[in-house]
């Protein structure tokens, strides 16, 4: 683990969740090498959710090379991605005083680059507190999904806005950045989905703000390039808990509207 004097230069540090991903590590170093090298205050935190292959070999190698800016974290067993991205999160908290956290998924679907650059327009705007990328199609940018899986993910991320009762286009994209202080509260608590955690981040800024605040506090960065790497850890069965999944978020965060909640708190 790093020492206090080595973590006070980390601006930014990003939480990758990994789960059995030696194979697609291989396919990637020479993306890791490349970013740490050329951005020395941004920190990586490698979160193991106990794989079982040689993940945990890629976190050890990569440290070696990069021990300032490399920190990992091995879960005992697997949890999800929602806790192991939760772990990672407030891991870094603890042993970190960069002003914003991400977390990214491990495929690196969204780039680096451009999990920078909705960091870099999240810092540049002291409103924002909560940026997050967005697989918008548009002239210019290079999206690349599966047609079926844009079709469905169009379907559920309507039905998703409209339980929100907020305009996002896109809840689900795998990067995130967060403001120090909002993500103690946001990653504070266990989540009900392993796998829509995101949908519940939203409701807790809600929760935290309310609606209009929240939405002040929050940009959604369409993204330049996304390209779907294959080889999902969602199962396509999930397909059918998925609405189970969200009928129970929906009830559970319907019901903590009470002040005395910690995430009913509102900046006064």
């Amino acid at each position: 683990m790093m020492s206090a004097k080595d973590q006070t230069h980390i601006d930014f540090i990003i939480v990758i969740p990994c789960y059995n991903e030696a194979a697609r590590f291989t396919a990637t170093l020479d993306q890791y090498t490349r970013f740490l090298k050329e951005q020395p205050l941004v920190g990586l935190c490698l979160v193991d959710d106990g794989s079982t292959d040689k993940t945990v070999s890629f976190f050890q190698k990569l440290k070696m090379e990069f021990p300032n800016q490399i920190e990992s974290l091995v879960l005992g067993k697997n949890q999800g991605k929602a806790e192991a991205v939760r772990a990672g999160i407030n891991h870094c908290l603890t042993h970190f005083d960069a002003n914003y956290l991400a977390y990214l998924d491990a495929d690196l679907a969204t780039s680096f680059s451009e999990c920078l650059r909705v960091y870099s327009l999240a810092k540049s705007n002291p409103k924002i507190d909560f940026a997050f990328g967005s697989r918008i199609l548009k002239v210019g940018s290079e999206i690349k999904r599966k047609k079926f899986r844009f079709v469905v993910g169009r379907i559920i991320a309507t039905f998703i806005s409209s339980i929100l009762k907020l305009k996002v286009y896109d809840t689900q994209c795998g990067c995130k950045v967060v403001e120090r202080e909002l993500a103690g509260r946001l990653f504070k608590d266990p989540f009900i989905s392993k796998w829509l955690f995101d949908v519940e981040l939203f409701f807790r800024m809600i929760q935290c703000f309310g609606r209009k605040g929240a939405i002040e506090k929050m940009m959604e960065v369409p993204l330049q390039q996304w390209i779907d790497m294959g080889d999902s850890k969602v199962p396509m069965s999930y397909i059918f808990k998925l609405w189970l999944d969200l009928y129970k978020i929906k009830r559970s965060y319907a019901q903590l509207k009470s002040p005395k909640n910690d995430l009913a708190k509102n900046d006064a």
